[in-house]
């Protein structure tokens, strides 16, 4: 069996492995984003956290298809 063959007969797998992967790596990201706002949020940079916020809210909702979760920034008189 040529070994362009095997890749093909894993081909499904390698592309579950490698979407599995990227997915990770996404929400490894997420949860960085999610650093960064408390963190901007907690030293009065509002604007900058809220627009954050709204950008994480679109990734998680509409590219990675979950549902929002509020962050404590989220739901304080200064936001």
């Amino acid at each position: 069996m040529a070994r362009g063959d095997s890749r093909q007969s894993n081909g499904n797998e390698s592309k579950q492995e490698e979407a599995d992967r990227y997915r990770r790596a996404a929400e490894d990201a997420l949860q960085q984003l999610d650093w960064t706002i408390g963190y901007l949020h907690g030293i009065k940079k509002t604007e900058i956290s809220k627009a954050l916020a709204k950008n994480r809210s679109f990734i998680r909702t509409q590219l990675m298809g979950e549902h929002e979760e509020a962050l404590p920034s989220q739901h304080t008189e200064q936001t």
